[in-house]
Order: C-alpha cells, then sequence, then structure tokens
C-alpha cells in the first residue's frame, strides 16, 4: 500500500496540489496538516506512520516536505524503517529507502540541507538583531519598561513608539 503525506507550514498555502499529486502516484490514502516542519509533534505524520505495514510506502511530493533537518529525517526514516515500510519522494527521484544507494544518499542531502538552513539562519538572525537594535532607543527601552510595570497595555506602549506589540514583550 502507498500512503501520502502532505505538508504545508502556513494558513496561506494549500496542501491541493500535493495531495493531486501523490494521489495520481497510487497513494491510497494521504494524511494532510498545516503545520511548521520545525513542529516536531505533528499528528498527520504519526498517523501516516502508525497507518504504515511491511512493505508499504511513505510517499511524499518533496523532501522538505517530510522533514527540516538531518535528524528529523532519520527519525522519520527510522519509524518508517520499524514498520517494516519503505519511503519515497515524487521531486527527489533518487530518495527511496528501498535501495542501499537512496539510503546513503538521503543521509548525505538532508545533511547538506540542514547545512544550507543554518546559513540562512545565521544571516536572517543578524539582521533582525540589527533591526531591533534601531527600533528604540535605550532611553525609550527603559521607559516602555516602567510603563509596563506601570500596568500599561503592551499595544499601548506599542503604538506610542510605533513598534509592534511583540517589541514591547521581547524587552
Amino acid at each position: 500500500m502507498i500512503i501520502g503525506y502532505a505538508r504545508v507550514s502556513t494558513d496561506g498555502q494549500t496542501l491541493d496540489a500535493q495531495q493531486s499529486s501523490l494521489s495520481a502516484a497510487g497513494a491510497e490514502k494521504v494524511f494532510a496538516e498545516k503545520v511548521s516542519g520545525a513542529v516536531t509533534d505533528r499528528k498527520a505524520l504519526a498517523k501516516a506512520i502508525a497507518a504504515l505495514g511491511a512493505g508499504d510506502v511513505l510517499l511524499v511530493t518533496r523532501l522538505d516536505r517530510l522533514a527540516r533537518s538531518t535528524r528529523d529525517l532519520l527519525n522519520v526514516l527510522d519509524a518508517v524503517g520499524k514498520a517494516g515500510a519503505g519511503f519515497r519522494s515524487l521531486a527527489d527521484a533518487w530518495a527511496d529507502t528501498t535501495t542501499p544507494h537512496g539510503r546513503l544518499m538521503l543521509t548525505v542531502l538532508g545533511g547538506l540541507a540542514e547545512f544550507e538552513r543554518s546559513l540562512i539562519l545565521a544571516r536572517t538572525s543578524e539582521g533582525r538583531v540589527r533591526a531591533k537594535a534601531f527600533k528604540l532607543t535605550s532611553h525609550q527601552r527603559l521607559e516602555a519598561l516602567a510603563r509596563r510595570e506601570a500596568g500599561e497595555a503592551l499595544t499601548e506602549i506599542g503604538r506610542s513608539y510605533n513598534v509592534s506589540h511583540s517589541t514591547i514583550s521581547r524587552l
């Protein structure tokens, strides 16, 4: 049996294209969810893995729909393997855990994807730090904290400095 798994990260995205592709590729059942790949407790993925039996295949449209890090990928593939099932990705033909070459490629490329993601996070993290630093002066930060301690609402404080309430809450 082929069991499909579809995932999108945000509510603005749609699962339709993935579900159609999986069904067209022979998936008899498709489990789908809208949740970030960073979340490790994905209920639909757990149900898909639980539904796998010996000889079944878990099918995704792209490898990044299944996992976001090497550790997550290897954990999921371990669970799939323990069920006696295999894994395939439609967009990544080399991702086929029923072959030794496929297992090797998944491990290597999963590591490269994680490395790339860490580089992106480092670059965006630097930008966020710089952006936060310029939103409020040190005097404004102290003043905002005093206003918060006095019981003023985050949204009101943020509005007075033309920043979001989240900026004030991070202080």
